[in-house]
């Protein structure tokens, strides 16, 4: 497909995941607060527990909630909006949220009148933001004549398959002298001057530890390094290793919530306890005190007491333009001094950065990154790292047509085949070899290595047929989600009769309607998620429910067998797989699967445990 074509079809299918979010976020007649609410976009009513400005000088509410709801649609950093009836809604940006409480930043100069009234909620809302920056980075790919070649090569027809095999830098000195061959490798091959590397990093094989050493080396090598990544839990994990290793670098974007450990290498942070911070504090004690002043008069309709309001909010104003100019200046200061720079493509995403010269990109999780997405950040640095395991799961698109124009392709599974160092991280240190093997030899063509320590001595995994028994698929009220009721009432058996300890052990299914019933059952004692949001976890045990058994053979979206590489590989020393063979065995992937289990002894009927 021609260059300009391809950027087509890319704005096209943002336009299409715009109309797709705008129809399913909207409050209108088609979709009442109730649906919303039953579909986990909405959360109402929400109680304000505190009232605070930011950072950046916006607003900040801290809520509750007085009972359960669906809200797992609801993770931190996801665009929302504050409204209540009558009212005009505010924009806003999720800060944290643990299921009870929670806390939002409001796009708006001051706290609305209305937010401490009953009714208030939050709903999801379109990311335009977001949109609008992948937008603007397609449409600039041709003016810089670096970026126009990298999208030329990335979408070429030529090929490079296999995995580089660099020697290993032999006068390079490692920090991290656990580091296997493979990861030395790697390591070393990234610090030359290659302008695209790949680290291909399976489940397990200490890709983590990988980058944190190449940062380290490239800082040592005298480079600034800007490090990205699609989720705020993956650049939080590379800046809790940077810590150990007494690194100066700078967190950026959504940090109001971030882990106390990394909160002072923010911006925030580092303001704290400075001469600018009190310089701050004075200024926010005036701004206070006017901002009380004029709020005496919100329920006044006099021309004068009108006058005096509009005095005291226009002060309000220019006080914290005076402290946005601090925190401007200060973190000029911070940029120039960091040698690394962490944040999410959007978070990275502000004028100081762009003024910022670096040598070198670093996108971890990249099998997880839109493409138009790594295009607003690949202008940042001569030299692009990608990391990751396009072989896991991609990243979420909710529009199906965009999904079938491939819009939920990653950056690292465009990008994988078109550039000749790719460094496979060979040795997987997470599972016993049991539970490994068969990913192992179906996606990553029997190369994965498991040291000694985790061979498999006794049963590792097994599978439960559920073939025969009635346990049937069902649909949800509304055609949602599926679930299989029977599969639940085997996996508690399984954990009663194995004596499994349940902080220990997670329950997760592909579909939602399963989780929500698991949950009602294991409560909060045992971890029940989705496989698309347990990606990048492990727990000792793991209990897989594949819920689909049914006459007619159908296995919806477990066609994407990535889905179940992902599900496979999360267990350390237990994997349990809930299944019906029967619908399942039809299909090439799992019949494999079944052969496997039964040539190592691991299938069982679920008979044995029921009956």
């Amino acid at each position: 497909m021609e260059q300009h074509q391809h950027i087509l079809l890319l704005l096209n299918c943002l336009d299409l995941e715009d109309q797709e979010q705008a129809k399913r976020y909207q409050l209108d007649e088609q979709h009442s607060l109730k649906s919303l609410k039953s579909e986990g976009l909405a959360i109402h009513p929400i109680r304000a527990s505190r009232k605070s400005f930011g950072y950046a000088e916006y607003p900040e509410i801290g809520f509750r909630i007085g009972f359960p709801m669906e809200v797992s649609n609801f993770r931190d950093g996801m665009a929302i909006e504050c409204f209540c009836q009558g009212e005009e809604s505010v924009k806003g940006i999720l800060l944290s949220f643990d299921g009870r409480q929670g806390e939002f930043r409001l796009f708006a100069p001051d706290f609305p009148d209305w937010i401490e009234d009953d009714g208030v909620g939050i709903k999801l809302t379109p990311d335009i933001r977001t949109s609008t920056l992948m937008r603007k980075a397609l449409n600039e790919i041709s003016l810089d004549k670096r970026i126009d070649t990298l999208f030329s090569q990335i979408h070429s027809d030529s090929s490079h398959f296999g995995h580089t095999h660099h020697p290993i830098n032999q006068q390079l000195s490692f920090l991290n002298e656990g580091l296997n061959d493979s990861q030395k490798a790697a390591v070393s091959g990234v610090l030359g001057d290659q302008a695209v590397s790949i680290i291909h990093g399976p489940p397990g094989t200490g890709k983590t530890t990988t980058l944190i050493e190449a940062i380290v080396q490239l800082v040592k090598k005298g480079e600034k390094v800007v490090v990205s990544a699609p989720s705020n839990t993956a650049v939080d994990n590379l800046a809790k290793g940077l810590i150990d290793k007494r690194i100066n670098f700078l967190r950026v974007g959504n940090n109001t919530k971030v882990d106390a450990e990394i909160f002072p290498f923010t911006p925030e942070g580092k303001l704290i306890e400075s001469k600018q911070d009190k310089e701050i504090k004075k200024i926010r004690i005036r701004a206070d005190e006017m901002r009380k002043m004029a709020n005496q008069y919100k329920r006044r309709f006099g021309k004068d007491e009108r006058e005096q309001r509009n005095l005291l909010i226009k002060e309000v104003k220019s006080l914290r333009q005076q402290i946005k100019q601090i925190q401007k200046y200060n973190e000029e200061k911070l940029f120039d001094e960091a040698k690394v720079i962490l944040g999410t493509p959007i978070g990275l995403m502000d004028e100081q950065t762009k003024k910022t010269e670096f040598n070198t990109l670093i996108i971890d999780e990249a099998g997880q990154c839109l493409e138009p997405l790594a295009w607003c950040i690949f202008p940042l640095a001569e030299k692009i790292i990608l990391a990751g395991d396009h072989l896991q799961l991609p990243p979420t698109v909710l529009s199906d047509k965009a999904m079938q124009l491939g819009f939920n392709k990653s950056i690292l599974e465009c990008s994988f085949g078109k550039f000749e160092d790719v460094y496979l991280l060979n040795t997987q240190y997470r599972m016993r070899s049991s539970i490994a093997q068969f990913s192992n030899n179906y996606f990553y063509e029997g190369l994965l290595q498991t040291p000694e320590n985790l061979i498999a001595i006794g049963e590792h995994i097994v599978f439960y047929d559920t073939a025969g028994t009635g346990y049937e698929e069902e649909q949800g009220p509304d055609g949602s989600s599926l679930s299989n009721k029977g599969e639940i009432e085997l996996a508690q058996k399984i954990v009663e009769l194995e004596n499994l300890t349940l902080q220990k052990t997670a329950f997760i299914s592909p579909y939602s309607g399963q989780v929500s019933l698991a949950k009602e059952l294991f409560q909060k004692e045992m971890r029940t998620s989705t496989i698309d949001s347990f990606q990048g976890q492990e727990k000792e045990t793991i209990i897989i429910s594949l819920v689909r058994s049914n006459g007619e053979n159908t296995i919806g979206f477990l066609k994407d067998y990535r889905r179940m590489n992902v599900a496979m590989t999360r267990a350390k020393e237990r994997l349990i797989i809930i299944g019906d063979s029967s619908t399942l065995a039809n299909d090439p992937y799992f019949d494999s699967l079944m052969n496997y289990l039964e040539e190592i002894g691991a299938y069982k009927t679920a008979w044995e445990i029921m009956y």
